[in-house]
């Protein structure tokens, strides 16, 4: 059985959500991030970022959202949420998964989180920026939805739908939020109605977007 810490609707939402769709005996621990709980002594013998999740596997626990969702791929092939070493598209969806995570995410702690980057003098000028990156970054997914789909990466469910729709639901506040792209728009209504999904947000208490 694995167990999960996570807290509602951060970066762990994804890994509960795959989890979910397996159908994966899990424990879900919660880790309260507004009060602190991911900065505990506890907390940081497990994860020593002081972030989450944490995936307990085997006994040892794991972090980083990406490498989690490949690591549960990887551990459940028969599920084919991610190509294996020498499969066709492997290439691509190792490009995607590393681009979701290394250029795509980053700019959201930009966003919420701006004067920890810039200072609170500069923070609007940080968000600016981080909203520009964001907003570069759907025009590359709205464009490779539109040139296979209905999934990211073509006819198949991934581990990489299960990234960039945390990052999508991080954007529904955001001036010009991921829904406002066209095939964008398509693939979150066909991932919205996922049971999975549904059950993940239940779970978590997440009423916000959903529906929206």
């Amino acid at each position: 059985m694995y167990r999960l810490y996570y807290s509602p609707g951060t970066a762990s939402f994804p890994v509960h959500w795959m989890l979910l769709e397996l159908g994966a005996p899990h424990e879900l621990v919660t880790t309260d991030i507004t009060k602190g709980a991911q900065k505990s002594a506890e907390y940081l013998k497990l994860n020593p970022t002081g972030r989450v999740p944490t995936l307990v596997v085997d006994g040892k626990p794991y972090g980083e959202v990406a490498s989690l969702l490949m690591l549960l791929a990887e551990r459940h092939p028969q599920a084919g949420l991610g190509p294996a070493p020498g499969e066709a598209g492997r290439a691509d969806y190792l490009q995607w998964m590393f681009y979701l995570a290394n250029t795509v995410q980053p700019p959201f702690r930009l966003w919420f989180y701006p004067h920890e980057a810039a200072g609170e003098a500069n923070a609007e000028a940080a968000k600016a920026e981080a909203r520009a990156q964001i907003e570069k970054a759907w025009d590359r997914v709205d464009a490779q939805i539109a040139s296979g789909g209905p999934y990211l990466l073509g006819t198949h469910l991934s581990a990489a739908d299960f990234l960039v729709t945390m990052l999508m639901r991080w954007s529904r506040n955001m001036p010009k939020p991921a829904s406002d792209w066209p095939h964008i728009a398509a693939y979150l209504k066909m991932i919205k109605a996922m049971p999975s999904l549904r059950e993940q947000h239940k779970r978590e208490g997440l009423t916000d977007w959903i529906d929206a």
